[in-house]
């Protein structure tokens, strides 16, 4: 028996978004091999297939939905959707990002806002088209997906660094909100992950800390294992 054996999530239902890439898949393979069912949703609507087959292939089912967090009826269908195919939700695990290296000065106001609005707002939207569904769940999970930037700062990513900045206070308040609910509230806030679609390490960010390592996709998707078991 591994260590990852204790942290089983046999026969719970699972959202994931942002599953059209990097960290999104290995958080949707680790939970399905564990034992989770999981529900995947991205934008990017043409990637999702190689992650239902990634958690079909571990032996659970999955479904893909088109979804755009920023925008309310997206989130409520993917939310909907996972009760048909699945009867319930357990576990939210908030991934979905956007956002590019942009030096603040030349970043106009609608490229801050549109990184907002999926990284922080879109959070809240979709923790909260779950949140009813995660209070009737034995053991309910709700997870974010931060960042060392929003913690320690970057240059050329102020709208990157805001946006998880608010994940982290949203988690904290939320956490406090949802504890007489029963709900779990985490987040995580990982540095530079290795790009594994690239086949190769990915190079620290421009002004990354002298300590800062690369981590596996798959070492942070255990962090949250750990936290939906």
């Amino acid at each position: 028996m591994t260590i990852l054996d204790r942290f089983r999530v046999d026969g719970r239902t699972a959202i994931v978004t942002g599953a059209s890439s990097g960290l999104g898949v290995a958080f949707a393979q680790a939970l399905a091999e564990a034992g989770a069912d999981v529900a995947l949703g991205a934008r990017r609507a043409e990637r999702l297939g190689s992650t239902r087959e990634l958690v079909e292939a571990a032996g659970r089912r999955a479904i893909a939905v088109p979804t755009d967090v920023s925008v309310p009826e997206d989130c409520d269908r993917l939310v909907q959707e996972a009760i048909e195919a699945f009867g319930k939700v357990d576990i939210l695990v908030n991934n979905a990002g956007v956002g590019t290296a942009r030096p603040a000065l030349k970043e106009t106001p609608e490229e801050f806002r549109a990184v907002i609005d999926v990284d922080l707002t879109g959070s809240f939207i979709l923790a909260k088209a779950a949140l009813p569904l995660l209070a009737r769940a034995e053991h309910p999970a709700l997870i974010f997906v931060s960042s060392l930037a929003g913690i320690r700062g970057r240059p050329g990513a102020a709208h990157l660094c805001a946006a998880k900045a608010g994940v982290i206070g949203l988690a904290r308040s939320l956490a406090m909100d949802l504890y007489p609910h029963g709900i779990r509230v985490n987040a995580i806030a990982p540095g530079p992950v290795q790009d594994v679609e690239r086949g190769e390490p990915s190079p620290l960010p421009p002004g990354a800390p002298a300590d800062v390592g690369i981590s596996r996709p798959a070492d942070v998707a255990n962090v949250a294992l750990f936290l939906a078991s």
